[in-house]
């Protein structure tokens, strides 16, 4: 009884997986019976179980080969493909054009799945990069390409999202997030202050009373916000990458590096002690190579250091930083 036990734990993840990949070729069908709402809906079902049978894999202890295996190919079909076919379907029937662009899309989310299965094998990154996606994820950019149809149905045939050309230019556009190296938020990796888990779920309870009342509004604008989140990352990705003390601390410490690397710097201050040691502390576990030479922390004792140190202690007492361009002078005025 206990193996059988164990080899439904272990399938569950799998049939998840499965029922993902029905979902989106049912996306298919019903954008050929001309049932576009539907379509919609069946991708964006496949999107929320495609998020839950990695989790539920990790909790369960039953990671597999295979499981990873088929979980890119269902990506593959429910992502690339039927978005690919459903945007055919409906503005593109007939004409070549769109053919070649609906195949580009699809080309697109195969090969940002390859990549996205080699980075995996990569042990050499820096710990921040597991905060970002390497280009737009495989659900976010399928449900993104839909986005004109989805505005269609909700809004009307007044707009640009109607217009074929336009229509193309978008397409292609998701396309090239998908496959870019553009760094994006990953959600698995956020975590949420103690304080704001009651304010998170009454903000989650309005967005299930609006997905219910209003489903294609809160669709359209929870892509047009994960879209506009994009700088955003490009910014905290390049912070985090010039920062290696914010790499492995808690979210309010991070926050209190980046308060002292930004307002600190702009009025001249410098950050406070416990920064400069968990700066330190980086640098000697993660150092910069700078052509062949590596950059390590100087020892703070000796004779040398402690004059030098002695002659600003003044300067710190303040918080201002010495300038470093003026010679120590030996007068008794300058002291």
């Amino acid at each position: 009884m206990a193996g059988r036990a164990s080899v439904g734990v272990r399938v569950l993840p799998n049939a998840i997986t499965v029922l993902a990949m029905c979902a989106g070729l049912s996306a298919v069908q019903f954008a050929l019976a001309k049932q576009f709402q539907s379509a919609i809906a069946a991708i964006a079902v496949a999107a929320i179980l495609d998020s839950l049978d990695g989790r539920i894999a990790r909790l369960l202890d039953a990671t597999s080969k295979m499981g990873a295996e088929l979980d890119s190919l269902a990506d593959a079909i429910s992502f690339g493909v039927a978005p690919a076919l459903v945007l055919y379907i409906w503005q593109f029937e007939g004409n070549r054009v769109g053919w070649v662009v609906t195949l580009v899309f699809a080309v697109c989310i195969i090969l940002r799945l390859a990549r996205f299965n080699t980075l995996l094998d990569d042990t050499e990154r820096p710990p921040y990069t597991k905060e970002f996606f390497v280009g737009v994820p495989a659900p976010a950019g399928g449900l993104a390409a839909l986005l004109p149809l989805i505005l269609t149905i909700q809004i009307g045939h007044d707009g640009w999202w109607d217009n074929d050309i336009l229509v193309m230019v978008w397409t292609v556009a998701i396309a090239a997030l998908l496959i870019s190296r553009i760094p994006t938020l990953s959600l698995k990796t956020i975590k949420v202050p103690a304080g704001a888990v009651v304010p998170l779920l009454v903000l989650v309870a309005l967005l299930a009373a609006a997905v219910v009342t209003y489903p294609l509004v809160a669709l359209a604008c929870a892509l047009v916000v994960y879209l506009l989140h994009v700088p955003y990352a490009v910014r905290r990705h390049r912070w985090l990458a010039k920062h290696p003390e914010a790499w492995d601390v808690p979210p309010k410490e991070r926050r209190a590096i980046r308060r002292a690397h930004g307002v600190g710097r702009r009025l001249g201050l410098r950050p406070p002690s416990s920064v400069r040691r968990a700066a330190g502390a980086a640098r000697a576990v993660w150092p910069r190579r700078n052509g062949d030479r590596e950059r390590v922390a100087l020892p703070t004792d000796g004779p040398r250091m402690r004059r030098s140190l002695g002659r600003n202690r003044n300067w710190r007492r303040i918080g201002l930083r010495r300038n470093q361009s003026r010679p120590p002078s030996t007068s008794r005025d300058d002291q």
